[in-house]
């Protein structure tokens, strides 16, 4: 039988933060501590950030991708995927989520979080597109403007996505981004789009409010 609809718990609300210009290593520790002390009724989080320069690798990441760290720091991280760079002027946003609980597997939650992004972009007039076989978006001449990478633990996810939306972009010169020699990244700005990086965020985060909620989730609670 059926459980009567009515009477089943409401799912947990997802929760969006604006952090402002954090740090990487302590919010990384942050990331992975709520996800081991998270229990059934752990809110689901989105949280949006800047970070000073530093370069991250993900856990299958080859060293020869860092071409020159120039003195930006470099930290291996737990995520998926090979290095990408973060700095001033791009919307980070990590994505705390319970997946298990709302039985979605990680292909169909990273094509979620693209959605999200490419609709994102749409809202300044920016076509963002998929790449076969490369997480992040990129524009339909081949640049990159927006990285993924996630960790899932027990069911649940960390880390998460970042927007180019007006930064230095010369770091990226100094790495193969995402493990791919010659890749070229812009950010929006570049493409004469003038955003602040807390909208840019903001708008990541209504637009996954609403796969999330037609796809189980619960509401969004901006804090």
């Amino acid at each position: 039988m059926n459980p009567d609809p009515s009477k089943r718990p409401a799912p947990p609300a997802l929760t969006w933060h604006w952090r402002g210009l954090q740090d990487y290593l302590p919010t990384w520790e942050a990331m992975r501590a709520l996800t081991e002390t998270r229990t059934a009724a752990t809110p689901d989080q989105l949280w949006g950030v800047e970070h000073p320069p530093v370069f991250t690798q993900g856990q299958a990441g080859r060293p020869e991708h860092l071409l020159a760290a120039h003195d930006v720091p470099v930290v291996q991280t737990d995520r998926g995927g090979q290095i990408t760079y973060h700095g001033p002027g791009q919307a980070v946003i990590y994505l705390l989520l319970d997946i298990r609980r709302r039985h979605w597997m990680v292909r169909e939650t990273v094509q979620r979080i693209e959605e999200a992004v490419i609709r994102t972009l749409a809202r300044w007039e920016i076509d963002g597109q998929r790449l076969p076989g490369a997480p992040g978006i990129y524009l339909a001449s081949g640049e990159k403007i927006s990285a993924l990478g996630l960790k899932v633990r027990n069911g649940c996810t960390y880390h998460g996505v970042a927007i180019n939306v007006a930064m230095d972009l010369q770091p990226f010169e100094w790495i193969n981004p995402c493990g791919f020699p010659g890749l070229r990244t812009l950010d929006m700005a570049s493409l004469g789009v003038h955003a602040d990086v807390e909208q840019v965020a903001s708008a990541f985060a209504e637009e996954f409010s609403q796969i999330w909620q037609t796809q189980g989730g619960g509401p969004t609670i901006p804090l």
